[in-house]
């Protein structure tokens, strides 16, 4: 059973008409649902096709030893740059995860890489910018539009050249044993919300990705050829007072007649300025006609870079309590409980 997700073609923003119309729409998909597709987004087939070839390299031309000189200090750091290697995060009966990412910031300079993955660099370094200027901003533009506010109200915490964590990230997923399924009733990633802004996928065919919708039942998200996915995370959230929501959504053994295939990932995680406190925009119109809803008070509210630290050191580390909802585990985080779905 699929999400019905609406699809926002984003040649459309081109123009201030357009950006009105879109914002509309864009606004309805994030205050229902928090997913929706975005095409025409000035990346041909082709270069989502290299950018998945490329995504492979560290998995699959990287030894294991040179992995682990690479590998993310995400407990200590609260970064997730480098590799995450298979079985760090514990999903459930004891058995942990068999994913592994490489995550790059959008500064591919900041730290080194893998050998094999050097001479791709400047490809990857004009794809976290292509990702940012032509389909981060402009749907920032969309959502602040969405929220009566200045176009650029969002924009302006998102800098590129600022001080945050906006990242790169390629993932692959790996099958798992029947033992292991059974365990953790075929759940892969447990469901969860991102903590940044808004995430980026590009779509791939091997069904598993599933979104919580409003009605409490848990709906595919369909590859649309050359389409990103896009989802509301924490922050965006946190900044719009809960009227735009962070989306649960999860990740599942693929149907029967992908099993046996691995599962590769394309991401532009968006976070905002480091610096950036995650209090609502008040002076809203939106939010002073339908009320503003928080998780903190404004002065405890926390800055992105205290939030994602704080997200990314727990997750799927964390001793998980059982929550008084069916199928749900808490974790308290900098005083807001953080829900986490089977």
């Amino acid at each position: 059973d699929y999400a019905d997700l609406p699809i926002i073609d984003l040649a459309v923003a081109a123009s201030p008409e357009g950006r009105a119309a879109l914002a509309i729409q864009v606004r309805d998909a994030m205050t229902k649902n928090g997913f929706f597709y975005v095409v025409n987004h000035n990346y041909t087939t082709a270069q989502s096709e290299r950018i998945f070839d490329i995504a492979n390299v560290p998995f699959e031309y990287v030894a294991l030893e040179e992995k682990q000189a690479y590998a993310g200090t995400m407990k200590d750091t609260g970064s997730y740059q480098g590799y995450k290697l298979r079985q760090y995060w514990h999903i459930e009966g004891g058995v942990y995860d068999q994913l592994e990412h490489y995550n790059v910031h959008r500064d591919i300079t900041r730290r080194k890489h893998p050998q094999a993955l050097r001479p791709f660099l400047p490809e990857i370094a004009e794809f976290a910018r292509h990702n940012h200027f032509n389909v981060l901003h402009p749907i920032l533009k969309l959502l602040a539009l969405g929220l009566e506010l200045p176009e650029n109200a969002l924009v302006d915490c998102h800098g590129y050249s600022g001080v945050s964590e906006t990242y790169v990230r390629f993932m692959k997923y790996y099958p798992r044993s029947e033992q292991e399924e059974a365990k953790t009733k075929n759940v892969w990633l447990k469901g969860h919300t991102d903590f940044g802004t808004i995430t980026i996928l590009y779509s791939q065919p091997v069904a598993a990705l599933q979104i919580l919708t409003p009605e409490g039942s848990w709906k595919w998200v369909k590859h649309i050829e050359n389409a990103l996915v896009i989802n509301a995370g924490d922050a965006l959230e946190f900044l719009s007072g809960g009227f735009y929501r962070a989306t649960i959504h999860r990740v599942i053994q693929p149907p029967e007649d992908q099993q046996n295939t691995t599962r590769l990932g394309v991401f532009y995680f968006c976070l905002a300025d480091d610096d950036t406190k995650l209090v609502p925009f008040a002076d809203s119109p939106v939010l002073k006609r339908v009320g503003i809803s928080k998780r903190f008070g404004d002065d405890d509210a926390p800055t992105m870079e205290a939030w994602r630290k704080g997200r990314t050191a727990a997750y799927g580390r964390s001793e998980l309590k059982p929550s008084t909802e069916k199928s749900v585990e808490e974790e308290v985080i900098g005083g807001v409980v953080v829900k986490h779905y089977s």
